[in-house]
Parts: C-alpha cells; sequence; structure tokens
C-alpha cells in the first residue's frame, strides 16, 4: 500500500490491505452458504460501491444463487445527505425468497431502512444485510446488518468500490481519510 493517496482535495492513508479484505471476503461467503445452500436465495447488491465487494463474494460463493443490481443514493462529498434516491429500481421477483442485501458500507442506516421499506411490499421470506463495512458509532437505523465484514470507526474511507466524489472506487485497499 502507499503510504498516502490524494483525491481531488482530499489526501487519505492506508487503512486495510487486499489481502485483510479478501480473507473477510472469503469468511463473509463461507457464513452465507452455510445459512443460505439450501434456500431460495437473491442478493441484491447496492450500486455503485458495492461492487468490487459483489464481484469478489460472488466468486467465492459455491451454491445456486440469483444477483440482481439496485442504485440508491444517499452521499454527497464524504457526508451523507439523509436523503436516500432510488436510481435503478428492482427487476427481479423476491416473493418468497430469500434477500440479502449486499452493502459497501452501513454508516447511520438509513439507506438500509429505507431500501428494506421499499422491499417489504414485495413478499420476501426473509431480507438480511451482509456489508464489508460497519460504522457501529455512526448507526441510528432499525436492523443491525447479519453479515458484517469489519467494524470501522466513523470514519471517511475510499477504496475497494468506496468513493470520494467518484474518486477512488478501483483502487484495490482502503483508505482513510487525513484530519
Amino acid at each position: 500500500m502507499k503510504p498516502e493517496i490524494r483525491l481531488l482535495d482530499k489526501t487519505f492513508y492506508p487503512y486495510l490491505a487486499a489481502d485483510e479484505i479478501m480473507n473477510r471476503v472469503t469468511i463473509l461467503a463461507n457464513d452465507l452458504e452455510q445459512d443460505y445452500s439450501d434456500k431460495d436465495v437473491i442478493f441484491l447488491s447496492v450500486l455503485n460501491g458495492a461492487f468490487m465487494f459483489t464481484s469478489d463474494l460472488m466468486k467465492s460463493l459455491e451454491m445456486n444463487l440469483e444477483i440482481s443490481f439496485v442504485k440508491l443514493a444517499s452521499y454527497q462529498g464524504t457526508e451523507s445527505s439523509g436523503i436516500v434516491r432510488e436510481l435503478i429500481g428492482l427487476n427481479k421477483n423476491i416473493k418468497d425468497k430469500h434477500v440479502v442485501i449486499l452493502e459497501d458500507i452501513v454508516d447511520t442506516g438509513n439507506t438500509i431502512d429505507k431500501f428494506m421499506e421499499l422491499l417489504k411490499p414485495h413478499g420476501a421470506h426473509s431480507i438480511e444485510v451482509c456489508t464489508l463495512l460497519f460504522k457501529p458509532t455512526a448507526f441510528e437505523g432499525q436492523k443491525v446488518p447479519k453479515y458484517i465484514g469489519f467494524e470501522i470507526p466513523n470514519k471517511f474511507v475510499v477504496g475497494y468500490g468506496l468513493d470520494y466524489d467518484e474518486a477512488g472506487r478501483n483502487i484495490k485497499e482502503l483508505y482513510q481519510l487525513k484530519e
């Protein structure tokens, strides 16, 4: 990892190495297989941030599954706007299926709460959340994610799909904002 990186007007320092992330993705895949290998499951990946996590997780899962993508937005710059917008909605039938929402990061929980409310009328058997990153001190949501890769402090991070104003998504490690 580089000692620091510069994205637009901000500087970031190393937080999680690529091998640490991949090890945790493998553990999450094992947990998901244990819980869902004998069930009718659909994974809903929240774009754009979860695309790298979703890709690596899907390659690690050895089970029958469906995958679909939704696009929700709640961030501007380094702050959550508090308003959740559905940019690309659900296009799969989830009735009587087990749904696992894949997120890059859960901080306040507002985005996930809103999305779960949107899914409820569709008649899923169950809805759970699998997130790479979880900020427990920022969380104000209704339901803590069942599957958590890393609990992290309430600091802004980029890389591995997470961005700062669309910059840094392609970085294979995670970097934290230098304050």
